[in-house]
């Protein structure tokens, strides 16, 4: 039986543009509080432009300019999919080492 999967190439490209600018802004805040100099100042820069990038996506997804994606319910998906996949990854390590440390 064939799984009737729903994909857009906009869902992927919203995903991927969406988890640029968070993480973008994210890298930047870091860089901004901890950073000393031109750090400091290309940490304001990252967060200026992970806003931008995030921002526009989603007002174009929101406007309809971009194929009517629902941005937020895309990305939200896809943040329950990577916490789901950091799980099982996880179990799988430790089983591992258990496996491997016990021999």
């Amino acid at each position: 039986m064939v799984a009737d999967i729903a994909f857009s190439y906009f869902d992927f490209l919203t995903v991927i543009l969406l988890a640029f600018a968070i993480v973008l802004a994210l890298a930047g805040i870091f860089a901004a509080y901890f950073g000393n100099g031109k750090s400091r100042s290309f940490g304001f820069g990252m967060i200026i432009t992970g806003l931008l990038v995030g921002i526009t996506w989603i007002y174009l997804c929101i406007d309809g300019v971009i194929d009517n994606v629902d941005a937020w319910h895309v990305f939200v998906n896809a943040f329950i999919n990577m916490i789901a996949v950091v799980f099982g990854a996880a179990a799988a390590i430790a089983i591992f080492l258990i496996l491997i440390l016990k021999s």
